[in-house]
């Protein structure tokens, strides 16, 4: 994940794209509720989940808009994801489920 971070760094980079990273999170809810109005689309609003359809572009525009989030505040996304991944199956082992229980 880490040279896919650094592809999207060196994209914004080469094509003037900085800006400041509370837009970023801003464009990344933007991108993410895309993909939720895909969804909503597609399977009238989870009442079909076999109509469920997401565009793939959206997928990657999300991931984009995560890994240039992670690399403005200084963090490596790879390993965000294995703290992650860390952290639910630690709770699934305490406690049976991934959930915070918060």
């Amino acid at each position: 994940m880490m040279e896919n971070q650094e592809r999207v760094e060196k994209f914004i980079e080469e094509h003037d794209l900085e800006g400041k990273t509370a837009y970023r999170i801003l464009d990344l809810l933007a991108e993410a509720g895309e993909v939720a109005a895909d969804a909503a689309k597609s399977s009238d609003y989870g009442m079909s989940e076999e109509d469920l359809e997401v565009k793939r572009d959206e997928i990657g525009d999300v991931f984009f808009s995560l890994l240039a989030v992670a690399s403005d505040l200084g963090i490596d996304a790879e390993a965000a994801l294995e703290e992650s991944l860390e952290k639910y199956e630690s709770r699934i082992s305490d406690s049976g489920s991934p959930g915070s229980g918060e």
